[in-house]
């Protein structure tokens, strides 16, 4: 055994060279075998297939019929109230053919509210197969929050048959839905007309003009070029958008650059709804006094010399008027105390307000007057209504700012006027907010720049 692993070893070292070689080549060839054999798998094109087929029978058209006139079919319609309304009319335009619902919706009290108040209601009615109402919901505005530029509920009055024949009928406040939109655009011409081009409702220009109205003069100071960008609430009743108050809630968050300069506010609130705006400093666009008496509307005679309409002569005009139709309401820009509610010579009806500081607002030419002398009011609280008592040739508020008896202008005395500071402890929930107010800010602004383009 011994002398044959000898014999061995000295053949393995006498033909090393060689039989490294044959190795190698035997090596190279099960590598081009490895290379030569992947090539040959199967075509997938080439694969033999099968196609199976098989018969499906519909059901016949007798058993499809018959399913039909088992099932209970419910046809809805929905429609919006008009002024013109009656019971019958309403019900036609749903699809309803009904004379006892009909005879329901007039006499009872609750159902009366489908038509009584503001037209505008939202109305989805449910129906058998023969026209009858089967249930009947009308979903409207609440009667606090239908004129507020930010609406929080809806009232939901349900009407339903019930067994035995009869309907039954209850009303019911519940949350509105909002979703958020984003718009942008730029002044050519005015403010309406910009927001007009982007689609944008008026109640929320109208909300943006109040929110700058201490940094902007929207009556003179608005320049061609001018942009601004607007996040803001659209609402719903049921997840169906409201068709009052143009369908709108509150401005969430704007910008506006006027002449140049840039300017934001951001809505911050509680949990119950109430707040204030601010610009991203957490600085509050509230000042102690509105710039003006009314929501936004048109000046017609500022701070300054004119011709006087009646006695035709240039005098001073201590004040501003406001043309607005008769009976739009009248705030008072400060809190205050009833100084002088009554008439006064060529002002008419006249209210006038003390407030701290020696200052004091005049509201003339009213057609009614809301508040007793004595009264304590808060700011924007309704003081009375617009009219053309006294010397005027029209219907318009004359509105007046004194600070120790001395005439000032009222739209400089609010872009001075102190601030209304944001809490401390409130300051780190605030940020987190306006952060993601501002992103939603951003992308409204970018949109802003499509429609400026053209694109």
């Amino acid at each position: 055994m011994r002398s044959a692993a000898l014999a061995a070893r000295e053949f393995v070292s006498a033909h090393r060279r060689g039989l490294a070689t044959t190795v190698a080549i035997l090596m190279a060839g099960f590598g081009v075998t490895a290379f030569g054999i992947a090539p040959l798998a199967p075509d997938a094109a080439e694969l033999p297939r099968r196609l199976v087929t098989e018969s499906v029978e519909p059901e016949g058209l007798k058993g499809q019929l018959e399913a039909l006139a088992d099932a209970d079919l419910a046809l809805r319609r929905s429609e919006t109230t008009r002024a013109s309304d009656t019971a019958d009319s309403l019900l036609r335009r749903l699809g309803v053919v009904d004379a006892e619902a009909a005879q329901f919706l007039r006499a009872d009290r609750t159902g009366q509210r489908v038509l009584n108040g503001r037209p505008g209601k939202m109305v989805s009615a449910e129906l058998d197969d023969e026209g009858r109402l089967q249930t009947l919901v009308a979903r409207f505005a609440t009667d606090d929050d239908g004129s507020t530029t930010a609406p929080s509920r809806f009232q939901r009055l349900t009407i339903q048959r019930v067994e035995g024949g009869g309907f039954s009928a209850r009303i019911e406040t519940a949350a509105l839905g909002a979703s958020t939109r984003l718009a942008g655009g730029h002044i050519r011409s005015s403010l309406f007309a910009a927001t007009d081009d982007a689609g944008i409702p008026d109640a929320i220009a109208v909300q943006m003009a109040e929110m700058f109205s201490t940094d902007i003069d929207f009556h003179r100071e608005l320049r061609k070029g001018d942009a601004f960008s607007v996040v803001y609430e659209a609402l719903t009743a049921d997840g169906e958008p409201i068709t009052w108050n143009q369908g709108t809630g509150r401005v969430l968050a704007a910008e506006f650059v006027n002449n140049g300069r840039s300017y934001q506010a951001v809505w911050f609130g509680n949990a119950e709804g109430k707040g204030g705006y601010y610009d991203f400093k957490g600085e509050s666009k509230r000042r102690a006094f509105l710039a003006s008496p009314m929501e936004f509307s048109r000046v017609t005679s500022g701070f300054a010399m004119r011709l006087h309409p009646i006695h035709k002569t240039w005098r001073a005009h201590l004040g501003t008027d406001y043309g607005a139709p008769s009976g739009t309401p009248v705030r008072s820009v400060g809190d205050g105390i009833v100084e002088f509610a009554g008439w006064q010579n060529g002002y008419g009806n006249v209210v006038k307000l003390a407030h701290n500081g020696g200052r004091s607002t005049l509201y003339a030419h009213l057609s009614r007057i809301n508040v007793r002398k004595g009264q304590r009011v808060d700011q924007g609280q309704n003081v009375g209504n617009v009219g053309a008592t006294g010397w005027a040739t029209g219907p318009h508020l004359h509105f007046e700012f004194q600070i120790h008896g001395q005439h000032q202008d009222p739209v400089k005395i609010a872009k001075t006027a102190e601030t209304i500071a944001l809490d401390a402890s409130q300051r780190p929930r605030f940020a987190q907010w306006a952060v993601a107010m501002r992103t939603q800010l951003e992308a409204a602004d970018e949109l802003q720049g499509v429609a400026g383009s053209g694109e």
